[in-house]
């Protein structure tokens, strides 16, 4: 009998996904962090694919535990934290969700948006303390609401355009900043995010992972989106300053934010907790059912064709050169 590839999990991966894995491959352990330390010594001499995230990640120190491995799976659109150098460097195929989940996340982005401008959850909060009959009229001020608003998306990829035509329904005004100005749609282009935040009312991240946009979201830009001003995040989290937003909630430079992603993941830290007009969700925007049969779809997909010899079938994009020529090898 032909033996199976051997893959290590670096995440806590939903029965459906381990089922589906375990399917054609033989899962040799799993790792609660991306710590070296951590990788089964039973495990290392075998190990070929690593299954994990982008925010989990994998770092040079971790791949040299496992001499055989040769691809790296990330679940989700996301590979932030995965050492691209070390990986062309020991010649290791990276791939990633791509849009996978992009219809799932825009509508969590949809959810939270929602939940921040309409204050949902401080409402929600009131009731259950039982302050609705002590509440004075005026208890959330003025609630403008989304219709008739202009709404900024930050980075109009696959996500951003899942989102774009969910929230054309609330009749707003769709203005954008991307790297380049995209020919297919008709919204309102901005070269910058500090022109896109002056203009909008509402801000939606939805930037790639990358690490140029590390605290793309500070001081600056949350001054200029202003007091009536909603932030959401759902791209990564560390597109966002978070002590520049802690300080912008706290002092009333922006009315509102969303998070379902954060600098670090889980969030362990306290600033933003005692924030009653902050709205946090735990990274979850790709967590439906739809979305974990495609990313493990794709997943199995990349494996498979890997492990058959032939090119990886969704590639990030620093590592295309790679997977157009083969180079990703067995081991």
């Amino acid at each position: 009998m032909t033996q199976r590839p051997v893959i290590l999990t670096g995440f806590n991966f939903s029965k459906i996904a381990l089922t589906a894995l375990s399917e054609s491959y033989e899962i040799a352990g799993h790792m609660d962090k991306p710590d070296p330390a951590l990788v089964p010594a039973s495990a290392q001499p075998h190990v070929q694919a690593l299954v994990t995230t982008g925010s989990v990640g994998a770092s040079d120190a971790l791949m040299a535990k496992m001499p055989r491995l040769s691809l790296i799976c990330c679940y989700g659109t996301g590979y932030e934290r995965i050492d691209l150098t070390a990986a062309r460097k020991r010649n290791i195929m990276v791939t990633h969700g791509a849009d996978a989940n992009a219809a799932d996340v825009a509508e969590m982005a949809m959810g939270i948006l929602l939940a921040s401008v309409r204050q949902i959850v401080r409402a929600d909060k009131m009731i259950r303390r039982g302050d609705w009959t002590k509440r004075t009229p005026n208890r959330f001020g003025v609630i403008a609401g989304l219709t008739g608003g202009k709404l900024g998306i930050l980075g109009l990829g696959s996500i951003g355009m899942e989102f774009a035509k969910r929230v054309k329904g609330f009749d707003v005004e769709i203005g954008y900043c991307n790297r380049n100005k995209r020919n297919d749609v008709d919204y309102r282009y901005f070269p910058d995010v500090m022109e896109l935040a002056t203009w909008a009312d509402y801000l939606i991240v939805s930037l790639r992972s990358d690490t140029s946009n590390r605290h793309i979201i500070n001081a600056e830009v949350l001054k200029a989106l202003g007091p009536r001003g909603h932030l959401v995040n759902i791209s990564r989290g560390w597109a966002v300053d978070e002590a520049a937003l802690a300080d912008a909630l706290r002092n009333d430079v922006i009315q509102g934010a969303a998070l379902d992603v954060y600098d670090e993941e889980p969030y362990e830290g306290e600033e933003l907790l005692s924030l009653d007009n902050l709205v946090m969700t735990p990274h979850f925007g790709g967590g439906t059912e739809h979305a974990q049969r495609r990313m493990t779809s794709l997943v199995r997909q990349n494996l498979d064709a890997h492990f058959a010899g032939k090119p990886v079938v969704s590639p990030i994009p620093e590592l295309r050169d790679m997977a157009a020529n083969s180079v990703g090898r067995l081991r």
